[in-house]
């Protein structure tokens, strides 16, 4: 927690190439203690900065990514999230897809 408390970084997340599963790429966490959440077991945006971040560094010695990546194991709500991105070649954008499936938790009505 004292890192976060010094630093901009208030949610930081973990990845390994380490997984769990086979299929599996990389292992994920995301920790949110700042803002109240232990730990989140899906972290679409998180996963997001991920993708552009692994693109953008050539983690898997390439200007894209396609990977499988689990997130949750430890808290007991194990997720499954699909990371693609790639860098254009005619500027410095990198266009980041984030998709998985999902099951309702809690529904709500803003009144």
């Amino acid at each position: 927690m004292e890192f976060v408390e010094n630093s901009q970084a208030k949610a930081p997340l973990l990845f390994c190439p380490e997984s769990r599963e086979s299929q599996n790429d990389l292992s994920v966490r995301v920790f949110v203690d700042y803002y109240g959440i232990p730990e989140d077991p899906a972290t679409g945006s998180a996963n997001g900065c991920l993708a552009g971040y692994l693109t953008k560094h050539r983690y898997f010695g390439q200007n894209r990514v396609d990977v499988r990546v689990e997130q949750g194991h430890e808290i007991g709500r194990p997720s499954l999230l699909y990371l693609k991105a790639e860098e254009k070649t005619t500027d410095d954008d990198i266009d980041v897809f984030v998709g998985g499936k999902a099951i309702m938790v809690a529904k709500g009505k803003f009144v």
